[in-house]
């Protein structure tokens, strides 16, 4: 199911980047903080009221040409009317209404899409005066909210969730293995698509950003059903600058909360960029299994054993997040191992459905602590009772111990390391989680 996305857009130096960090302070976030996962996010996974959604905020994402504002502001407003289901306007209360505001207000009044106007740096009463200007946007009632201190974001976020889309979902075959093909614009998504169904369906060329819609294509191979989805760059309506190929990433972002198993594609030449760095953290988080297909593979000067096994080091030296990622060299041009890849993701999927019983867990528990004693602290030491795995896609422990607070991050990578020598898991990521002898109960 895709979750529904929440763009902010608004003209620099309103409080975008503050509203959008103070959400994540105020624990609203569910993102995963382990270590090695980049922190300059342009995304924030978020729960209010028992709605998740996806934020996005615009002002992480760059633009060519910074000293035009308001080009930049129409940018910004473009693509949430193509790809956000909510749009949050950020505008400043001190400064009061500028052109700017006015013009991006008679953008959004166009879209089909929620607006919500959130007159921010309204942080005393004699300030709400300040918040009825903003009507004459035409935008409904707007929302006084100060992000650097909290103040009316309950109301904010209440609204937010109030204007989601009743049904964000699609329905989908249980027996199909959904793939998300993604990567940033021109390193051969398209191309890897075709060669994998096997015919021309998906326009290519050598102009970056040329795929301007997700496409699904179902396809058969060797009796495994499979949908691919290839995601690349935005729709176009009229003349929009190139720039705005960088807000793919929100349609990455949707794709990938709709697939099983995702198809980093990187360009052998080119490497890996901060964009892909990020959008391949979402899919860590996201708990999706990953696959890393470095294509181009055939005009890569040296291709020797050495050479590959460096660039493989290089790879995860990158994203040392993804360490459990295969990674697979491909040409799609010459369909220089491109039947891997199907292989490779129905192996991935097999493992992200793994399920490894308790008992057999606990054996790998105590030789574990066998061989490397749990940590203390101060004196006390930590103790594991027991694992047990409690879901699948992806697989999830409960380790319970006397003291929560006396696990370390490192050794519990050093758990999950033991479960990986032990049953594989290849391509998928884990998730273990603490919890204290008392909430044993529960399980």
């Amino acid at each position: 199911m895709s979750k529904p996305i929440v763009a902010i857009v608004g003209r620099p130096n309103v409080g975008k980047s503050t509203l959008f960090n103070q959400i994540g302070k105020r624990r609203v976030s569910i993102v995963d903080d382990m270590p090695g996962v980049t922190r300059d996010r342009i995304y924030m996974e978020a729960e209010w009221l028992n709605h998740n959604f996806t934020m996005i905020d615009t002002g992480g994402i760059e633009f060519e040409d910074t000293d035009h504002i308001l080009k930049s502001m129409r940018q910004q407003a473009l693509v949430a009317m193509e790809e956000a289901d909510v749009i949050v306007f950020v505008v400043d209360g001190r400064s009061g209404l500028t052109t700017a505001d006015e013009e991006v207000g008679r953008m959004l009044r166009n879209t089909k899409k929620p607006v919500i106007v959130a007159v921010n740096k309204i942080d005393s009463p004699q300030l709400e005066a300040a918040i009825y200007e903003f009507y004459s946007l035409g935008l409904g009632d707007p929302i006084g909210i100060a992000a650097s201190n909290s103040i009316g974001l309950g109301d904010l976020l209440d609204t937010v969730v109030a204007a989601f889309p009743e049904n964000t979902g699609e329905d989908k075959d249980e027996d199909e293995i959904s793939i998300a093909v993604i990567g940033r614009p021109n390193v051969g998504k398209s191309s890897i698509v075709n060669a994998l169904i096997g015919e021309n369906r998906v326009i290519v060329s050598d102009v970056a950003g040329t795929t301007r819609d997700a496409i699904d294509t179902h396809f058969v191979t060797d009796g495994i059903k499979f949908m691919l989805i290839d995601t690349a760059g935005m729709r176009r309506r009229g003349k929009i600058d190139e720039a705005i190929e960088r807000y793919s990433v929100m349609r990455s972002l949707r794709a990938v909360d709709r697939a099983d198993v995702v198809l980093m594609v990187i360009n052998a030449e080119e490497g890996i960029t901060e964009q892909d760095k990020k959008i391949a953290g979402y899919a860590h988080e996201s708990g999706k299994g990953v696959i890393i297909v470095v294509n181009k593979w055939d005009v890569f000067p040296d291709k020797d054993d050495k050479s590959t096994l460096r660039f493989t080091e290089d790879l995860r030296d990158e994203i040392g997040f993804l360490q459990y990622a295969p990674v697979v060299y491909t040409s799609a041009l010459t369909g220089q191992r491109i039947h891997r890849i199907t292989e490779l993701v129905k192996y991935v999927a097999d493992q992200q459905s793994m399920r490894i019983q308790t008992s057999v867990l606990n054996e790998l528990i105590r030789d574990a602590v066998s061989v490397n004693p749990p940590p203390s602290h101060r004196g006390k030491q930590l103790k594991i009772f027991f694992m047990t795995q409690t879901d699948i896609q992806p697989p999830k422990f409960i380790v319970f111990v006397n003291d929560p607070e006396l696990m370390h991050f490192s050794y519990l990578r050093f758990l999950e390391n033991r479960l990986r020598e032990s049953f594989g898991f290849e391509g998928t990521p884990l998730k273990l989680i603490v919890r204290g002898r008392k909430e044993e109960e529960d399980y």
